[in-house]
Parts: C-alpha cells; sequence; structure tokens
C-alpha cells in the first residue's frame, strides 16, 4: 500500500486501532484527537457509539449506517456522528481519511 500522507504526517505516532489492515496516524490534544486513517483491506464495522465524530474522506470510498439511515461517502464528502449515536458500516480497500474525535482517549499510540 502507497501511503498518501506526507512525512509530517507519517512522524506523528502510529495509532493502536484494532482493526485488521489499517495504518494510522495520531495527532494528540488534551482534549481531542485527530486520527489519519488509511486501509489496504476491505473492513467491517460493528456497531458501536462514542463521543463525537467528524470525518473528511480523502480517498476511496466508506458506507456508514448512522442512527439507523445508511450513507455512502467518497473522496471530498464529509460526515458527523454526534456524541452517543449508534453507529456502523463498510470500509472498501483504497479508503483514507482524516477524522477528529471529540474526546482525548479514543485511540492509545502502539
Amino acid at each position: 500500500m502507497k501511503i498518501i500522507f506526507p512525512e509530517p504526517i507519517q512522524n506523528f505516532p502510529e495509532a493502536d486501532i484494532p482493526i485488521d489492515g489499517v495504518t494510522a496516524y495520531l495527532s494528540q490534544s488534551d482534549k481531542h484527537q485527530i486520527i489519519f486513517m488509511q486501509f489496504d483491506k476491505d473492513v467491517d464495522l460493528p456497531e458501536h457509539s462514542h463521543e463525537s465524530q467528524w470525518g473528511i474522506v480523502l480517498e476511496g470510498k466508506i458506507d456508514l449506517i448512522i442512527n439507523g439511515t445508511m450513507h455512502t461517502f467518497s473522496k471530498g464528502d464529509r460526515y458527523f456522528i454526534e456524541n452517543g449515536v449508534k453507529h456502523s458500516g463498510k470500509i472498501y480497500a483504497g479508503y483514507a481519511d482524516m477524522t477528529f474525535f471529540n474526546e482525548k482517549n479514543r485511540y492509545s499510540c502502539k
């Protein structure tokens, strides 16, 4: 897989995300996290919820079921999932995004 993120992003610590096929870099704040993710395999996301999440799709496609409604997002699209809203989905190989999590401990460093 060719990493799409430039060197300054690749110099962030890798995020410990328990999903096979993801490479992710973590920008950590004392109140939130920004994750730069890239997938080289299709991934099914089980239903879950957490603090609010905002993402922008940089490459590829993702299907998200947010609060029972199916959405498909592709390059250039943005999505927002409110705090506590259940969501699930499918991420397709080649997908990359930048995601803001409104919580400081969503992921840890590898």
